[in-house]
Order: structure tokens, then C-alpha cells, then sequence
């Protein structure tokens, strides 16, 4: 029987076809150096080098049939595989920089509007007072579904009620604080 090491790396990827994590390792002992020094240059970031190492030789597990040993060899098919994925980060973040700089200058230019703030701080003032206002089941499964941002189940699951219940909490919940809030004079939620 033939040792790892002396596998050639065309070998190597049939038994990566063949869900052959040892051939997959061996794959990477040779040639991940090379991948990660690659992703390095071109992205200057140890993080985002790592990343593209994986996912290289992550799409080399998930589809081994790509690599043509007729074409070149598995290094520079790596290589070009790595170069790739490291471009397509840098465009991403290159994206996202230019978003981020999109948004932060267009609410840096939005008027601020001080009878606006004051409404939402009243109307803010005023929710919370009729959240205060209900029993404490209610106002628990209210608060982990609006505020934190649960779903139905995971509030049951937090709460230790059945799905159901808790659905019909919020359902009396958000209908006392209705009419708290219509009787308080708050515009839009008699609706």
C-alpha cells in the first residue's frame, strides 16, 4: 500500500471525491502555505486570508471534479482559486466601506428635527406606561417578542409555556395596551 506522502496530488483528489478526509488533509499540507501566503498579499489581513483558505479548500471538498489535472496542476489551481475569492472579499469590502460611508453621510446631512425627537420620546414615554400597565405575563412575553426580537417559539421555550399561550398573552397584551394608548390620546392605534 502506497504511504500519503507519495500520492500524487491527482490521487489525492479522487480520494477527496470519495470523502477521504486524509487525502483532504494531505491536500492541505501540501499546498495550504501556499493558499494562506496568497490570500495574505492581496488582502493584507491575517482574518480574511484565513477565510479564503478555508472556503478554497472547502469548494475543493464540496466539488473535487472541478480540478482538471489536464489543465495544470493543483497548486495553481488552488492559487487561482484563492486569488479569486481574495479579489471577490476585497470588492465586497470595498462595497460595504463605500454603503457604510453612503449612509453615514446621508443621516449626517437628514435634518434634525426637534418636534419629531420630542413625539418619539413622548410616544415613547407613553408605550411604556401602558406596558407597565399589564399583568406581568403579558408584559414578559410582549417585551422578549417586540423588544428582544423573539419569535412565538423561542419566547415560549424562554418562558416555559406552551406556544399557544403565549401567542394569546401578547394577542390580550398588545389589545389592553391599545386601548391604554387610544385613551391616552395617541394617534394611529385604534386601528
Amino acid at each position: 500500500m502506497q504511504e500519503i506522502g507519495d500520492v500524487s496530488d491527482a490521487q489525492l483528489v479522487t480520494s477527496v471525491a470519495r470523502y477521504s478526509e486524509v487525502a483532504l488533509a494531505e491536500v492541505y499540507r501540501r499546498h495550504g502555505g501556499a493558499v494562506y501566503g496568497l490570500a495574505r498579499r492581496v488582502l493584507n489581513s491575517a482574518s480574511e486570508a484565513e477565510d479564503v483558505t478555508q472556503e478554497v479548500f472547502l469548494r475543493l471538498w464540496n466539488q473535487p471534479d472541478r480540478f482538471d489535472p489536464t489543465r495544470g496542476t493543483l497548486r495553481s489551481f488552488l492559487l487561482a482559486q484563492a486569488h479569486a475569492r481574495a479579489v471577490d472579499t476585497i470588492r465586497s469590502l470595498n462595497s460595504r466601506r463605500l454603503r457604510e460611508a453612503k449612509d453615514a453621510r446621508r443621516t449626517a446631512s437628514a435634518a434634525y428635527d426637534m418636534q419629531h425627537e420630542v413625539w418619539d420620546l413622548s410616544l415613547a414615554q407613553k408605550v411604556s406606561e401602558a406596558l407597565g400597565t399589564l399583568p406581568v405575563e403579558e408584559r414578559r412575553a410582549i417585551e422578549l417578542a417586540y423588544f428582544d426580537g423573539r419569535t412565538y417559539v423561542e419566547v415560549a421555550e424562554l418562558l416555559d409555556q406552551p406556544e399557544g399561550t403565549v401567542k394569546s398573552r401578547i394577542r390580550n397584551g398588545m389589545r389592553r395596551m391599545r386601548a391604554v394608548l387610544v385613551e391616552a390620546g395617541v394617534q394611529g392605534v385604534d386601528a
